[in-house]
């Protein structure tokens, strides 16, 4: 018996809406990784990129469990020497909470075309409300 293998032209996207209100934000990043990949699918092939358009909502309202809060730090280089800049996440939170799950997703996606691909269908809102009721998303609730 042979093994399926997806072509390119045969992936069916879908949208769907993963809600962040209250949830742990590692939590909401691997299912956020695993709908932009397509691993949930069966017809699920590593490559290609198979994967579907993900809307996260209610960023602002992520949990870090913890003290994650006041112990985890997101760093970042300018280009210069000496220039690393080190925000922590109470800040990152108040100020780009957006910012602190795309991160976290981020680092869930392979380093790769495919993972580039993948965080294009990537959407992103602070609040409840988003701009794509045209695509019919479903919500995620598993």
């Amino acid at each position: 018996m042979s093994t399926y293998m997806a072509k390119p032209a045969e992936i069916e996207r879908k949208w769907y809406i993963i809600d962040a209100a209250g949830k742990p934000l590692g939590r909401v990043a691997v299912q956020a990784a695993d709908l932009l990949r397509g691993k949930l699918k069966t017809t699920y092939t590593p490559h290609v990129d198979c994967g579907d358009h993900v809307i996260v909502i209610n960023c602002d309202k992520v949990v870090l469990t913890g003290n994650k809060l006041q112990q985890k730090y997101y760093y970042r280089h300018t280009g210069y020497v000496g220039h690393m800049k080190a925000t922590r996440y109470d800040t990152l939170m108040a100020t780009k909470p957006e910012k602190a799950v795309e991160l976290a997703i981020y680092g869930m996606i392979p380093n790769n075309t495919i993972g580039r691909a993948a965080m294009t269908r990537l959407r992103l809102y602070k609040g409840a409300d988003h701009k794509h009721e045209a695509q019919k998303p479903e919500i995620w609730d598993k």
